[in-house]
């Protein structure tokens, strides 16, 4: 039966989202989490599945893909089709040609799981690592300590400063409450948190938002934010702690984070609050290379 490469409609994407949370498990390497189609729901509904592509076999999703900006897909696989020599070359395929609607002729990028046969497949066409990340993981079977700042979780009440942190943590950030208030509409969000903490003088200071892929399964942080003018106080290890205790809360059982390698503060952070580094991964780029 052919592979096949479609867009859903709006009505289909509830269901795309459970099936990537049946996809997650402890012990697999870092991939697309239903917190991120959750997170992208920030721009509506509407957009998010404009932005998911779906690889379906015989009426079954084999893989599914996000258009993260123009020149980036981010996509994982079923747990079954990893090994799928077939189905790593039809993606191949489609993301290299740009008449596919993945990615644009020159460069783009794609972030796929680390051992994925795809990789081997974008190698063998041209394409090599590029910018590394640091997957980073906190298990949850113990309880967290204390974050030592006030933290609330926000509602259509306090969305207002949530954004208004986030704003303030990340420069080129758009984040308004009414976007709060789109993600949080959906059904994605039925099963995340996200947070609000505060400093000794009633300051907001930190923002995170947390998402649980189902009882006993690895839960996702994104994203986690200080405001600029509040930075180097602790406050950025405090909100870590609160978010990965509000996982645990829904059930989840270790909490994944991912940032940059170049971030070095913001790995310091995440090891600060108990998360433990994975081997890093980079994405996969058709564009020139970098360096020497």
């Amino acid at each position: 039966m052919a592979i096949s490469l479609t867009t859903p409609d709006v009505d289909d994407l509830a269901g795309v989202v459970e099936v990537l949370r049946g996809w997650q498990a402890e012990g697999l390497p870092m991939q697309l989490h239903p917190g991120d189609l959750g997170w992208f729901m920030r721009f509506g509904v509407a957009a998010t599945a404009a932005a998911t592509r779906l690889w379906q076999q015989d009426g079954k999703i084999q893989g599914i893909g996000l258009l993260d900006g123009a020149a980036l897909v981010r996509l994982t696989l079923a747990p079954d089709a990893w090994s799928d020599q077939s189905l790593a070359q039809k993606m191949a395929d489609d993301l290299t040609d740009p008449g596919q609607g993945l990615l644009p002729t020159g460069e783009g990028s794609v972030e796929a799981p680390a051992e994925a046969p795809l990789l081997a497949r974008l190698s063998a066409a041209g394409w090599h690592p590029a910018e590394p990340w640091s997957p980073l993981r906190r298990g949850l079977a113990e309880p967290v300590p204390e974050p030592g700042i006030r933290v609330e979780t926000v509602g259509p009440e306090n969305a207002h400063r949530y954004a208004d942190v986030l704003r303030a943590a990340f420069d080129k950030s758009s984040f308004t409450d009414s976007r709060w208030h789109a993600m949080a509409a959906e059904p994605a969000y039925r099963n995340a948190r996200s947070l609000l903490g505060y400093d000794g003088r009633g300051n907001p200071v930190a923002v995170a938002t947390v998402w649980s892929a189902g009882p006993g399964k690895p839960g996702l942080l994104e994203p986690m934010g200080v405001s600029a003018e509040f930075r180097g106080q602790g406050h950025g290890r405090a909100i870590t702690l609160a978010a990965a205790a509000a996982l645990r809360e829904l059930g989840a059982s270790s909490a994944l984070v991912c940032t940059p390698s170049s971030n070095s503060g913001g790995v310091a952070t995440y090891a600060a609050a108990g998360f433990q580094e994975l081997p890093q991964r980079s994405d996969w780029t058709r564009g020139p290379r970098q360096g020497p």
